[in-house]
């Protein structure tokens, strides 16, 4: 990421995209005055991306991504839909630096409900494959997916190995249920990428960054797959069938 960035600033780009957290930060330690635009972060305070929401200050806005508070969510999901559960693996990319934070918001939910979080740590498809094995040896009873570019590239992975090993599972993009996965709730990506774009618009317009407040996200998707849930059989509960954007059968 670094190498690119800095082939982007090179080039002479009017504005720059990036998505997640780690795009973002290599952009901003490549340039201090090429407008950046961030899609999808978490705690960008916290990461040192912007000053405050409302005025970002230097040369970086765009639209963050609500992580912890939505995996947090996640878990409360996993809960309802399966009210025994006493064992939740997270499944972690420790390369990701905002799966740390996002880890630490889900175990302070755990412990209000009794819940053992267990996190489970991979960094490519092959640990991937292979922490499932694990998963199963500590007998987790559900596995919450955090967000990422790795998780978001094997959704499908993901989804059939939690399909192949009969765990309830959820992450936060649509396509992980979509490819049978249990459940997915989360910020619809579409719509952030496409409100980015505004950003962009304003700021060829003239606007600075400094002086765009970053959005926070105001539209979530719930999407809950009931071919899985059959198979897993599982029945789902009145209280998540009325929240869902769509049950897909």
């Amino acid at each position: 990421l670094p190498e690119l960035a800095g082939e982007l600033v090179r080039l002479q780009m009017d504005v720059i995209v990036g998505a997640g957290l780690e795009a973002p930060l290599a952009l901003q330690k490549a340039t201090s005055t090429i407008p950046i635009i961030f899609v999808g972060p978490g705690d960008t305070v916290g990461f040192g991306l912007v000053k405050s929401l409302a005025r970002p200050g230097g040369n970086i806005t765009g639209l963050t991504y609500m992580s912890g508070e939505v995996s947090s969510k996640h878990l409360e999901m996993l809960i309802t839909m399966v009210p025994k559960l006493t064992r939740v693996a997270v499944l972690v990319d420790p390369r990701d630096s905002s799966h740390a934070a996002t880890l630490k918001s889900v175990q302070a939910a755990a412990q209000r409900t009794g819940v053992k979080i267990l996190p489970m740590e991979a960094r490519t498809p092959q640990e991937i494959e292979t922490v499932f094995s694990v998963i199963i040896r500590e007998k987790a009873g559900a596995v919450l997916v955090l967000t990422g570019g790795l998780f978001n590239q094997q959704v499908r992975q993901i989804a059939e190995l939690a399909a192949k090993t009969r765990l309830p599972s959820i992450t936060h993009r649509r396509e992980y249920a979509e490819a049978g996965g249990l459940m997915s709730y989360g910020t619809d990506v579409f719509e952030q990428f496409r409100q980015a774009a505004t950003f962009v618009d304003k700021i060829l317009r003239g606007a600075k960054p400094a002086d765009l407040p970053v959005e926070q996200p105001t539209k979530f998707e719930f999407f809950i797959n009931g071919k899985t849930a059959k198979a897993l059989g599982l029945k789902i509960p009145y209280s998540l069938q009325i929240m869902a954007d769509k049950v897909i059968e």
